[in-house]
């Protein structure tokens, strides 16, 4: 079978394997956003996920039989045989999934899709979505039958946003199909360009659980050095010198304390306790760790108001640095970020907060958060500067300059300078 790829989806996850792919194989890029689409034709991707050069690199060998043909019109992909679903799976302000993206890209492929034809979902979902929720849809619409006329496959996405190391091609990728033949054809298709190697699963939904896992499992992990960060702080015990000296044992876990958002880790863990809710099990530890992750925001803010009022700090109209809004550091993704639940804590006390981040854009951020970034900072203004994001270019911040004889300086990802701060988390 030749191939001509589909990705539906064109963000962090979509683009940088829609490029790995046109590397050996047609490939239409699909995005019902159309300003994302117009942009990325321009050979440039906002999310910094795939190098202007490497973008107009697969663009420019679109009419050699390979590369990349990015669109908004559907009709674009449907001579395609091989669709991969790359959207987002959030949750809603009650932490409940939404498969809102999922079923829509389903019936964009529905109206498509021909005998033959194999889809494959790389959205993180719980067990059962892709043959359950998917599936259903993708035979309402076409009038096909499952694993007769049309086959699905499902390979989990396992991008590291602002990782520019564990790349798409250098991450083993787990892969499953419908069938055990289609299985073996979706393993080889990805196994043609991840040089990092594959894992073929024996079911779509161990694959589907395996990547909920991966993401639930590193939540609890950070949920457990938060919470030693909260019981060492109540001890005056510095938590990273902890951490550094258990780290010398040779199978110690070397999680670090901090805010956890985004749209995986801060997510995931839901989907996995939404679907064993549904048979019958409520899930403690899971539910458990993305509390305690979820305070985190509003404990930090508390710290920093305990520090100001040790050191005689007036709180009321007291001038904040927040350094980072984005969720991760060296990335420009604001989405779930928890660095707001700071802002909005601080913000409750009538402060006035300047937010800082090289990363993030002004605009986005504005639209999202109603937040005016600021891009110069004044010396000799602040009564407390909050490092929140490790971005590289705040280790090279002179804090000294920044803030007022009397400020803190509170370190939440422990990463500055022991010498400029007052305390880290």
């Amino acid at each position: 079978m030749k191939h001509k790829i589909a990705i539906i989806g064109l963000g962090y996850v979509g683009l940088p394997l829609a490029v790995e792919f046109s590397k050996k194989f047609k490939v239409i890029g699909f995005d019902i956003n159309k300003a994302r689409v117009n942009t990325l034709n321009t050979g440039h991707d906002n999310t910094l996920e795939v190098s202007d050069d490497n973008l107009k690199s697969v663009l420019n060998k679109k009419n050699t039989g390979i590369g990349l043909e990015l669109s908004y019109d559907v009709n674009r992909i449907a001579d395609c045989n091989i669709y991969i679903v790359t959207v987002p799976t959030p949750v809603d302000k009650n932490n409940s999934p939404i498969l809102t993206p999922l079923r829509k890209s389903s019936e964009t492929i529905g109206k498509v899709i021909k005998k033959g034809d194999i889809v494959i979902y790389e959205s993180t979902v719980y067990p059962g979505v892709t043959e359950d929720e998917c599936v259903p849809i993708l035979e309402g619409i076409s009038g096909l039958k499952f694993n007769e006329d049309f086959y699905c496959g499902y390979s989990p996405e396992r991008i590291n946003p602002g990782d520019k190391t564990h790349t798409v091609a250098n991450i083993k990728k787990v892969t499953s199909g419908s069938t055990k033949e289609i299985g073996e054809v979706v393993n080889d298709l990805y196994a043609s360009v991840i040089t990092a190697g594959t894992h073929l699963a024996p079911t779509i939904k161990v694959a589907e659980a395996a990547k909920v896992i991966e993401n639930a499992q590193r939540d609890i992990n950070i949920a457990f050095v938060n919470e030693l960060a909260k019981i060492f702080n109540k001890l005056d015990i510095d938590t990273h010198a902890v951490l550094e000296a258990a780290s010398t044992k040779w199978n110690f876990l070397p999680f670090k304390p901090g805010l956890v958002g985004g749209h995986c880790i801060g997510v995931d863990p839901y989907y996995l306790a939404q679907k064993a809710q549904e048979v019958g099990y409520h899930p403690e530890i899971i539910l458990a760790g993305r509390r305690l992750n979820d305070s985190m925001g509003e404990y930090v803010a508390t710290e920093v108001l305990k520090l100001m009022v040790q050191n005689n700090i007036t709180i009321k109209e007291s001038k904040i640095l927040m350094l980072g809004i984005t969720f991760k550091e060296n990335c420009p993704d604001i989405r779930n970020t928890k660095a707001i639940d700071v802002y909005r804590s601080l913000e409750s006390f009538n402060m006035d907060i300047d937010v800082h981040d090289p990363w993030a854009d002004k605009e986005e951020v504005k639209k999202e958060y109603g937040i005016e970034t600021v891009k110069e900072l004044n010396n000799n203004s602040y009564d407390a500067i909050i490092h929140v994001v490790a971005h590289k270019e705040f280790l090279e911040l002179n804090l000294k300059n920044l803030k007022k004889e009397t400020s803190i300086v509170y370190d939440v990802k422990g990463t500055l300078d022991k010498k400029q701060i007052t305390k880290r988390l």
